[in-house]
Order: structure tokens, then C-alpha cells, then sequence
């Protein structure tokens, strides 16, 4: 990563660092007017039910907020989204960052000067539901202010002319004899990760300040879903790699197994039937997105395509690597 896409992670992660800041301020600006035990945890009705030392709140707090910074600084590098994907990112962080940080400022608000019980506990306090409805407001405000500010500072873009190699289908790449070439870009759609943010953001506030009933199964399905939303695809002397996220589970074409590749346009529905990992009759496909991708005819006739942006060099270099083999370099 060069440095401008580093900057364009780190701007990402700004909202975190800020609503972190936020909240260990209002700590230390309150820190006298707290109980030595806090509400932590709060009922379906807003009164609270467990109480942990301050200090261990906010710490509990801060890793909080670090971790899923740090999520967001991950996906920004990773993925080095461009145009509206990339100011969709951005936008969702903000939003992220506004709704937990006010609900973790909020928690913590709401004990100062409470009245301490005979155990310590703090019996009296309670989080007012409104408050929800503030921290879905201020996402609201938040998210705005990310989407308006991403276009004022897009990702960079990559140079004029990197995409050596563009060509029509059938194309190759021109390579020197023993010179080792490989080609990787990242592909997903723009409602994916919007959908996995959403999913995470709504289970990280309901299970440590509701019940785990309720955020527990939001964080398996967003942790899931967010392992497929982008897919990575790779070609090299091996063939063609599609892996997710993480680097397994993934799918592999072997290069003796290709025949050619082009790239062409992919309409998911009309040809797959759907989105996702696809089996028809005739081929397989991951596809995301509709739009450009690399379409690899295999020697026993069936297809394989995934979507992927520069899809023409991928084509390209996958169609040099066969001849390769072909004529046994």
C-alpha cells in the first residue's frame, strides 16, 4: 500500500478516533461524579441489570471503539475501495462511529451522581430509550457528514496507463522468457458491505447494553456475510483464485484447466440467476456485481466467470499463462 491509499484507510478510521476522544473526555471531565461501580448492562426497558468498576468500563469502552476502528482501517487498506464504494465506507464508519459513540457516552452519563446502593450497585439508573432514537439520529447526521467529505477527499485513483495489456478478449500479455508475472484485484458489491456494517454496528450496541439474545445472532450473520462481501481474485502460474475476506474457503481454477478467458459484461440474474457463489448447467461464477469480469472457457466446455474490475488485463495474463503451459515453459 502506497501512501496515499494509507491515508485514505486512516481517514476511514477518523470517526472512531474522534468518538473515542469524546468519550474518554466526558470520563475524565466526570470520573468524581461516578460510582466505583457503573451500569454497564441494561434490560429491554432501559433499567439497569449489571454493573462493573468505572475504570474497567472505560477501558472496556476504548477496546471497544479500537476494535472496530481498527475493522474499518482493515477493510479501508484491504479493499482500497474507489468512487462511490469507497465513499459508501467512509460514510458508514461515520455513521458507525456517531451511533456507538453516543450510546457509550450516554451509558455513562447516565451514572453520574447516581445514588449508590448498599452493595455498591447503582439500583436507580436507567438509559432512556430516546436514546436510541438520538444514536440513530446523530448516525444519521454522521453518515451524512462521511458521505459529503469523502468527495471532497476521494481514494486516489490509480495511474493512467497501469492497466498495461487492456485489450478484447483472446488478448495477451507480451512477457520476456522466464519472467514471472500475477495479476489481483479485489471485487465485491456496493450494498454489501453497507448491509455487514449495519449488521455488525446493531449487534455490537444490543448485546452489551440489551441482551445477547438479540445482538448475538446480528454479529454471526454480519461476521458471516462479511467474510463473502468482497471477493479477491488472483491470477497467476496456478490459474484463476477467488477467496473471500479471509483467505479460505476459496475457489481455484487450475490453469490446466483453462482453455482461454475474455473479459465481457456479467448480468448476474439474467445468467447465474442470482448473486453470490453460482452453479448453473454449463458453468460456475462468483458474481457480485453486474458489469465487467473475467469469463474462463474450461477445456472440458463449461464456463467459469467472476466479476472483477480490469477484468481485460486479468484475461489477458490468464491467456499468456495458458500458452505458457501449452508450449511447456
Amino acid at each position: 500500500m502506497n501512501r496515499k491509499n494509507l491515508g485514505g484507510a486512516l481517514f476511514a478510521v477518523l470517526p472512531f478516533v474522534l468518538a473515542l476522544a469524546v468519550d474518554l473526555v466526558l470520563f475524565l471531565v466526570f470520573r468524581d461524579r461516578l460510582p466505583e461501580r457503573v451500569a454497564s448492562h441494561f434490560t429491554g426497558g432501559g433499567r439497569a441489570d449489571q454493573y462493573m468498576g468505572r475504570d474497567w468500563y472505560v477501558l472496556i469502552c476504548t477496546l471497544t471503539l479500537v476494535v472496530v476502528g481498527g475493522s474499518w482501517l482493515l477493510m479501508a487498506a484491504r479493499w482500497q475501495l474507489r468512487g462511490r464504494a469507497h465513499r459508501w465506507l467512509v460514510s458508514s464508519g461515520f455513521a458507525f462511529a456517531g451511533f456507538l459513540g453516543w450510546l457509550l457516552a450516554a451509558a455513562l452519563l447516565v451514572n453520574v451522581d447516581a445514588t449508590v446502593g448498599p452493595r455498591g450497585e447503582v439500583p436507580g439508573v436507567s438509559l432512556p430509550m430516546w436514546h436510541f432514537a438520538a444514536a440513530l439520529g446523530v448516525a444519521a447526521l454522521t453518515g451524512g457528514l462521511g458521505w459529503a467529505l469523502a468527495a471532497l477527499f476521494p481514494a486516489p485513483e490509480p495511474p493512467a496507463g497501469s492497466g498495461a495489456g487492456r485489450a478484447d478478449g483472446g488478448a495477451r500479455i507480451a512477457l520476456a522468457d522466464g519472467e514471472v508475472a500475477g495479476w489481483t484485484r479485489g471485487a465485491g458489491s456496493r450494498w454489501a458491505p453497507a448491509a455487514v456494517l449495519v449488521l455488525l454496528a446493531a449487534g455490537l450496541v444490543l448485546t452489551p447494553l440489551w441482551r445477547w439474545e438479540a445482538g448475538l445472532p446480528l454479529l454471526v450473520v454480519g461476521v458471516v456475510l462479511g467474510g463473502f462481501a468482497r471477493a479477491h481474485v488472483m491470477v497467476d502460474r496456478r490459474g484463476i483464485t477467488v477467496s473471500g475476506t479471509l483467505p479460505w474457503p476459496r475457489v481455484r481454477v487450475s490453469l490446466d484447466r483453462i482453455e482461454s478467458a475474455c473479459s465481457r459484461d456479467i448480468s448476474p440474474l439474467a445468467e447465474f440467476g442470482g448473486w453470490g457463489y453460482r452453479v448453473r448447467p454449463g458453468g460456475t461464477g462468483v458474481v457480485l456485481r453486474s458489469g465487467e469480469g473475467i469469463v474462463a472457457t474450461l477445456v472440458d466446455g463449461r464456463k467459469f466467470a467472476v466479476t472483477v474490475d480490469d477484468s481485460k488485463t486479468g484475461a489477458a495474463l490468464l491467456n499468456t499463462l495458458v500458452d505458457r503451459r501449452r508450449a511447456g515453459h
